[in-house]
């Protein structure tokens, strides 16, 4: 079954397997954040023109790619709800990165350059998604909205943020600092408050925390184990987690002042 006209026959893709039927929505009742810097007399108009249709995507793999349009000129995927995994194969080894609501995404390579770098690209949908496609005819109406254009733009680069944060916690020199890090920098984005601390409502694999930190599994068993035993992270009934204590990461003095040192002598090397 082909998606929908409305998908402007420039994606030309067939539906994802699993997938659901595509609807249409507005883009601004489904994802109201997206429209927060346009005027009231303005509002109401954007929502009637910025539609989309919505793909529903089940639990497990999904082919990305299957997704790709014919042209670029589309903006891409934005996920609406749900959590999704997109995994980079790099030899024997696999970095995951987690997306959820409000991220913008285009899973297809555009093939346009060659790669000297030989990787796989795996896509895992973790909890039931749904993702409005942002095609054609989005891209000819966003135009007339540039406020929105805006808030879309924002929304690629904290997602870029998130990636350099991940990175800078894959550098960490022990994986029971890399796992703290890590879920308190899931509870930014997912946790709540609980009367014993901050609750991270995902229910995550020691191999799927692994790829998130750049460790073998049986390393973060044993670092998961140490963190719980000290109280600073424990995993609940339901397999979901519970941080207690203060979010690590400030910098001590003496690490601040080598800080400071380094970027006097690249200055110098710059001058």
């Amino acid at each position: 079954m082909a998606v929908p006209e409305e998908l402007d026959r420039r994606f030309a893709p067939p539906r994802p397997a699993g997938a659901a039927p595509a609807r249409h929505v507005s883009l601004l009742d489904v994802d109201p954040d997206l429209g927060a810097g346009l005027p009231p007399d303005r509002l109401q108009a954007a929502r009637a023109e910025l539609t989309a249709p919505v793909l529903r995507l089940p639990r497990g793999a999904w082919d990305g790619n299957a997704l790709a349009p014919s042209g670029h000129q589309n903006v891409g995927l934005l996920v609406l709800d749900g959590i999704l995994a997109r995994e980079v194969v790099l030899a024997d080894t696999v970095s995951t990165e987690l997306l959820g609501a409000t991220d913008l995404l285009r899973p297809w390579s555009r093939g346009s350059q060659p790669e000297l770098l030989v990787k796989t690209v795996r896509w895992q949908v973790l909890a039931e998604a749904r993702l409005a496609v942002l095609g054609r005819t989005f891209t000819r109406a966003i135009a007339a909205w540039p406020e929105v254009n805006a808030a879309l733009m924002d929304r690629a680069c904290t997602r870029a943020h998130r990636l350099a944060t991940m990175q800078a916690i894959s550098h960490l020199n022990s994986v029971e600092r890399r796992l703290l890090a890590l879920f308190w920098h899931l509870a930014e984005r997912w946790g709540r408050i609980a009367p014993d601390g901050v609750v991270v409502p995902l229910k995550l694999s020691h191999r799927l925390l692994a790829e998130l930190v750049g460790a073998r599994r049986p390393t973060v068993t044993s670092a998961l184990a140490s963190l719980a035993r000290s109280g600073a992270l424990l995993r609940r009934g339901d397999a979901t987690w519970l941080l207690t204590g203060d979010p690590p990461g400030a910098p001590t003095p003496e690490v601040s002042r080598l800080v400071a040192h380094r970027r006097r002598l690249l200055g110098e090397r710059a001058g």
